[in-house]
């Protein structure tokens, strides 16, 4: 019955990895962190707008816990949602690596997440609390009707701010599926290092949606 909105999930999410970890790896030189923000600012709004109408444009886990949390969806859609976004970012992955290999050479970037040693807190506490804010944002500006036309442009901008910050500190996550199929191809540290990207946006998803739940209580 929802075949739809999962397809919607699993194409947004390759789109988003695909832009913006492929502005990063083949591009990344040339653009610098301010290219690569906006292409992941950019590819969300793509998203947004292409995708919205039929599954909303979660394509992050983080964001569907906070809307499941919130009491706007239900837990087996919720779940449905998760798994189509992680096969998307997985396939989003599986094109930059096809098309990084297929240039001669060892590649050993695929846009993946990583801290450098002795970061742990910083990439931590960053990744909590910027996915926070996102997912907060997302939840708040979804709430009312009136703000349908606005809402993709104002999750691209505050996706490229947070990027502007965060791609120094840890290449910026704050979507556990987005890191999630960069560090398979990758391997080696970005795997090791996984289960922060992937814990730290996902509690950051749950307590939004405990927020805006307590905050759309009547």
């Amino acid at each position: 019955m929802f075949a739809k909105h999962y397809l919607a999930e699993f194409f947004g999410t390759l789109i988003l990895v695909l832009f913006g970890c492929g502005a990063a790896v083949f591009a990344g030189p040339e653009i610098g962190h301010t290219g690569i923000a906006f292409a992941f600012g950019l590819a969300i709004v793509t998203v947004a707008y292409g995708f919205g109408h039929w599954s909303g444009a979660h394509v992050n886990p983080a964001v569907t816990l906070g809307v499941l949390i919130a009491g706007r969806m239900r837990p087996q859609r919720a779940l449905g949602y998760i798994v189509a976004q992680c096969l998307g970012a997985m396939a989003g992955a599986a094109i930059i690596y096809l098309i990084a290999t297929g240039q001669g050479g060892t590649a050993t970037q695929f846009g993946q997440n990583q801290y450098a040693d002795g970061a742990l807190q910083a990439a931590l506490v960053f990744e909590f609390v910027a996915t926070l804010i996102f997912v907060s944002m997302i939840l708040g500006v979804t709430s009312r009707a009136e703000n349908a036309l606005i809402a993709g442009v104002a999750i691209g901008l505050t996706l490229t701010a947070i990027h502007l910050v965060g791609i120094p500190l840890t290449g910026t996550s704050v979507n556990p599926a987005r890191s999630l199929g960069p560090a398979l191809f990758a391997g080696g540290i970005a795997l090791s290092q996984l289960w922060l990207f992937l814990l730290a946006p996902a509690a950051a998803g749950v307590i939004a949606g405990m927020g805006q739940r307590l905050l759309e209580r009547p």
